[in-house]
């Protein structure tokens, strides 16, 4: 099972050949309903395959939904979340164990169907978790519904291992640059001790080189991002850190204790509880600001979905509201920049919501996915525009 994230998003929209299914169930994790969610399984497959056979021979909607039906196997039961989320097409199969859950949907088009996931990967609520100790580090990604690792090669884990190489590189600097009985001074930024420092000050320092090498190696991954990033250690590290630190959007609340001996539940409950207040003060200060700019009627806010998708796919909008709740089906022509919309999905339509909250998101914009109650003038979509 492969974790949700952006770059996952950008191989979803990024698959090129269709038809594309979606498959979206509730699931049942206790009780005597858990014998429902093989049933409700079969049935979503059964209704794919009769959308399926509309376009294609019957053997090949067979064939391509074969790694589904493959699924219905017991132990595959026993190990759910709320929803299950399943995606095929001819050359891509994913399936998701989610801990939100999903109306019963399939839909078969040309295009993934994800907007119902963007509740767990888009821009309102992700965060970043870095759990620093002198004998490992790791980067943590989440929002209020997942928590995972992310892996990056170049990012130093060991305060023992990073000192021992910059020990090898001082002397091959020494080697190559330094005269016969002179002495070395390569030193990175920020390095100030010399042979007068205590051994406290020296360990400090050690520390401090230690931590300008992982901001060095989490600039590269972050440089695009404007998620906050909470710290979880020792507090005498905290700041320490910060003199080393360039990501702008690193919070001032901590996570404190020994990232070692704690949960990863209880790592992202902590800095959920930090972080989420933020998160609700932009979307409200957001939803102001459309209500502002659609009243004053100046061009640069809308509700008209045929306005909106070829605004959110030509890179124009800055923040874009939509109701996760609701469908509008239709077909965008991005050669004319025309959206036909149709009260029922025809074969190969595409939701117009999931079209919109998908490019705004990989053009680097801001998607807010509510429910159809929170919608500002219960609208089913709502943008701003960045010019």
């Amino acid at each position: 099972m492969t974790l949700l994230s952006i770059d996952e998003l950008k191989t979803l929209v990024a698959n090129p050949e269709t038809p594309c299914v979606s498959l979206y169930m509730p699931m049942q994790k206790a009780g005597p309903e858990i014998r429902q969610n093989p049933i409700r399984f079969k049935n979503l497959i059964r209704e794919a395959e009769e959308r399926l056979d509309t376009g294609i021979r019957h053997t090949e909607a067979l064939n391509l939904l074969k790694p589904a039906m493959e699924l219905d196997r017991v132990d595959f039961w026993e190990h759910q979340d709320q929803g299950l989320v399943i995606l095929i097409s001819p050359n891509l199969f994913r399936y998701y164990c989610l801990p939100i859950e999903f109306p019963e949907l399939v839909v078969v088009g040309e295009q993934f169907h994800l907007k119902p996931l963007l509740h767990l990967i888009n821009n309102d609520g992700s965060f970043y978790v870095l759990a620093l100790s002198q004998k490992d580090v790791k980067l943590f990604a989440g929002t209020a519904h997942s928590f995972h690792e992310v892996q990056i090669n170049t990012i130093p884990h060991r305060l023992a291992e990073t000192l021992l190489e910059d020990e090898l590189q001082k002397g091959v600097q020494h080697g190559i640059g330094t005269p016969r009985g002179a002495t070395a001074s390569a030193q990175h930024p920020g390095s100030v001790h010399g042979q007068g420092s205590s051994d406290r000050e020296k360990h400090e320092e050690d520390i401090l080189q230690f931590f300008y090498a992982i901001d060095t190696a989490l600039h590269e991954k972050l440089r695009e991002e404007k998620a906050p990033l909470v710290l979880a250690g020792v507090e005498y590290l905290f700041p320490i850190y910060q003199e080393a630190n360039t990501y702008p959007h690193l919070v001032e609340e901590s996570i404190n204790g020994n990232p070692e001996v704690i949960n990863l539940e209880q790592l992202h409950d902590e800095a959920w509880r930090i972080v989420a207040p933020s998160f609700q003060e932009e979307k409200k200060a957001a939803i102001e600001l459309y209500q502002q700019f659609a009243g004053e009627d100046n061009g640069k806010a809308t509700s008209d979905i045929k306005e909106i998708i070829p605004a959110a796919y030509y890179q124009r909008v800055d923040s874009l509201f939509v109701s996760v709740d609701d469908q509008t089906w239709g077909k965008f022509d991005s050669e004319t920049s025309t959206v036909d919309l149709h009260a029922e999905p025809e074969p190969d339509d595409e939701d117009m919501l999931d079209c919109a909250a998908v490019h705004t998101l990989l053009n680097g914009g801001r998607v807010y996915t509510l429910e159809s109650g929170e919608m500002p003038h219960g609208a089913t979509a709502a943008a701003i525009f960045r010019y």
